[in-house]
């Protein structure tokens, strides 16, 4: 008898040990997809620079923003270029601005040209893809992103730029740290790698968290950027 109570008491712990884990790994899931969501909020209302800011020219020749996708077996990278921006600055501290964003200018740094670099440009492009042109980034209908500063702050030696992030006419409001350098007439913005993830912008191809029964062949929903800008008086 004592034997029956045992094995029973033992499939009774055995039961609330699996569902205590269950609800555990509930719990992770949960929060791993939200930290997903730490780096990216609603959009805010940009504040206008102060009647001390100095006004600077984002030099688009000279800045860039540097992207990183990965995927189970491997990743890419490469730049995207900026159109155009003003940056107001107090001091060493940017108060306003924003810079606009080339989408077409989407390059694949880590393929060779014949060695499907041409097709994965342009599959990120959207270009010549007929009904799978919105796969990423859908460059004919979106061509320019944006980026508008809301919120600056200094800490540590860092400058903590908080900015609405706008990409296939999607805006959400995400935090860069950075570091600011003046020297002269010349300002130089270079950011960490920090990253976003793609899909609250609309970008979901591959994506696990859209799309079920992808087994192996997911990309992550992240991509890692770091943007350097320069821009002059």
């Amino acid at each position: 008898m004592w034997f029956v109570m045992f094995a029973f008491y033992n499939y009774l712990m055995k039961r609330n040990l699996l569902l205590v884990a269950s609800v555990l790994s509930f719990a992770f899931a949960t929060s791993c997809k939200n930290d997903k969501n730490l780096n990216a909020d609603n959009a805010v209302e940009a504040g206008a620079a102060s009647d001390e800011a100095v006004s600077y020219m984002v030099d688009t020749a000279a800045s860039v923003i540097e992207w990183t996708g990965s995927k189970p077996t491997g990743k890419h990278n490469g730049t995207i270029k900026l159109s155009g921006g003003n940056l107001f600055m107090n001091g060493d501290v940017p108060e306003s601005g924003n810079f606009t964003i080339d989408m077409s200018t989407i390059t694949v740094l880590d393929l060779k040209s014949g060695d499907g670099k041409e097709d994965l440009e342009a599959h990120l492009k959207g270009a010549n893809q007929g009904a799978d042109a919105d796969h990423f980034f859908n460059t004919g209908k979106f061509p320019v992103g944006r980026f508008e500063i809301t919120r600056v702050n200094k800490a540590d030696g860092k400058t903590l730029i908080e900015g609405n992030l706008t990409i296939k006419e999607t805006t959400k409001n995400i935090k860069i740290p950075a570091s600011v350098t003046i020297q002269g007439d010349q300002l130089t913005i270079v950011s960490d790698e920090f990253a976003i993830d793609r899909t609250l912008w609309n970008v979901n191809y591959g994506s696990k968290s859209v799309y079920d029964n992808l087994g192996d062949k997911f990309i992550n929903d992240n991509i890692d950027l770091k943007v350097t800008i320069k821009a002059s008086k």
